[in-house]
């Protein structure tokens, strides 16, 4: 390696550390959590993206691990460790993150914030925002392009649909992955059954039948059949995945009416006051005001504490179809990106409400934060 580029690499960064220290000044507390983690909730929680970039390995034991992809993870699993875990705290950080990428380094740095249990939701979100702005400013960004979504109003838009409960599960987790929508809207239009025809009898055959019953029985065959894991999934996730597909298989057909209406509400953006506007529109002529009413009053209200921290929400483009390629996401979401170049967002972040709880946490944890890529500040705000 190039001695100045390793020279460069021992160097603190000045400007990153005044970064963090000013989310010390503003309260949250700053944590380094440990560099080499346990593989599982990151291949279970994070999505395809981070599966196919992470740097894994095994100990002797079997047990897979895994040189952190990023922080969320790692902070969240140690505030559940910690004595404040189910208290509302606040957490900052500065430190490398791994990940395989095609033509840049794969240790980088990444700053940020992750916040917990606090019950001001919108309050919350508003101030990871403001924060967030704070960030590319201080690397002389000064006007972002702010880009944001709302996973909440999806998953609320598909609560309120008359589907089974397992094609409402899938339909929420393709929210990240709009080809897998696309695919799947088509197969509820058509009430077809796109399994794997080798396998299509034993589906027909689980659909209906008692769940523990039916998940002891392929734990079972795949104990049988020497499968103890595969692509980080255990035998149990593996089978709840198979009865999954058991219960996608069963007879369910979604209205063509009821696509439109899917499709027009993913084709809603504009800044949020114009959104809002548009999703009670579409709320009332879809008969779904219950449904959509208490995201829609969160969105409004999470609109107007943005106004209150001097953000121009006409500034801000909102898109019901964003969203981050991450399976924890459940609110909001958001990216900010230098208006000059296209490309990879500068500061991302959004809420995690259903994180802690599949790390372990016995109760639901309210949790937002964001990250904040350092190499990309410092080349597009311009060198310290």
């Amino acid at each position: 390696m190039d001695a100045s580029v390793t020279t460069q690499r021992q160097q603190p960064d000045t400007r990153a550390e005044a970064l963090v220290a000013s989310y010390e000044r503003a309260g949250y507390v700053r944590v380094a959590p440990a560099l080499l983690q346990p593989a599982e909730p990151f291949l279970d929680l994070s999505g395809e993206d981070i599966r196919r970039r992470m740097y894994l390995t095994t100990a002797p034991d079997g047990d897979e691990f895994c040189l952190r992809p990023d922080l969320t993870i790692p902070v969240s699993r140690d505030y559940l460790a910690s004595s404040a875990a189910g208290k509302p705290a606040s957490y900052c950080y500065l430190g490398p993150v791994f990940r395989h990428r095609r033509d840049a380094a794969a240790e980088f740095l990444q700053a940020g914030i992750e916040s917990f249990g606090r019950a001001d939701k919108a309050a919350a979100d508003a101030e990871m925002l403001s924060l967030g702005l704070e960030a590319t400013a201080h690397y002389g960004v000064a006007a972002p392009d702010i880009q944001i979504g709302d996973v909440t109003l999806f998953a609320s838009l598909i609560a309120g649909l008359d589907l089974p409960p397992a094609w409402k599960r899938r339909l929420i987790k393709d929210f990240n992955r709009k080809t897998n929508l696309a695919q799947d809207l088509d197969r509820l239009v058509l009430g077809g059954n796109n399994a794997r025809p080798e396998y299509q009898g034993v589906l027909a055959a689980l659909a209906g039948s008692d769940p523990k019953g039916a998940h002891a029985l392929v734990t079972d065959l795949l104990s049988i059949a020497g499968i103890n894991a595969v692509g980080g999934r255990s035998v149990g996730e593996i089978a709840d995945r198979f009865l999954e597909q058991s219960a996608l298989g069963a007879s369910a057909k979604l209205p063509r009416e009821v696509r439109g209406l899917i499709e027009r509400f993913l084709a809603i953006q504009g800044n949020p006051d114009e959104a809002a506007a548009a999703l009670r529109t579409l709320a009332r002529e879809a008969k779904m005001m219950s449904a959509l009413t208490p995201a829609l009053d969160q969105f409004e209200s999470r609109t107007g504490f943005l106004e209150a921290r001097g953000v121009d929400v006409k500034r801000v483009h909102f898109s019901t179809a964003f969203s981050r390629g991450f399976d924890y996401y459940t609110g909001l979401v958001f990216e900010l990106t230098d208006p000059k170049r296209t490309g990879d967002p500068l500061v991302a972040g959004g809420r995690y409400d259903e994180l802690l709880t599949r790390l372990g946490a016995v109760n639901p944890i309210p949790a937002v934060g964001f990250a904040v890529w350092i190499e990309r500040l410092a080349v597009y705000g311009g060198a310290s």
